[in-house]
């Protein structure tokens, strides 16, 4: 699987998970995948780890939401670093979600 193909299994499968609001690219743009057909901003699939960086939903607990999303990356062969760039207060969730 390409590291395109791997970083956009990884985003639909972490941000299918509730405590998770969005993926985040960071301050610079720095945690993207670069493909041949787009980006995927929030997930660097590198050769020896993979990073995932998350917007999460308030309130949490944020060794449990790494872990779920360790589990939701599925990637053995690598350790995956989860960054918890942002968070997201229930009234900001509540209006994204209307729109």
């Amino acid at each position: 699987m390409t590291p395109e193909a791997t970083a956009d299994r990884i985003a639909a499968a972490v941000t299918a998970l509730p405590a998770v609001a969005g993926l985040h690219g960071g301050r610079f743009g720095e945690v993207v995948t670069l493909g041949i057909a787009h980006r995927v901003p929030g997930v660097r699939v590198g050769e020896e780890a993979v990073t995932v960086a998350v917007t999460a939903r308030f309130p949490l607990v944020a060794g449990e939401l790494a872990e779920a999303v360790r589990v939701a990356a599925g990637i053995g062969d690598r350790p995956v670093h989860v960054v918890v760039a942002d968070l997201a207060l229930p009234e900001e969730t509540a209006v994204k979600e209307k729109d």
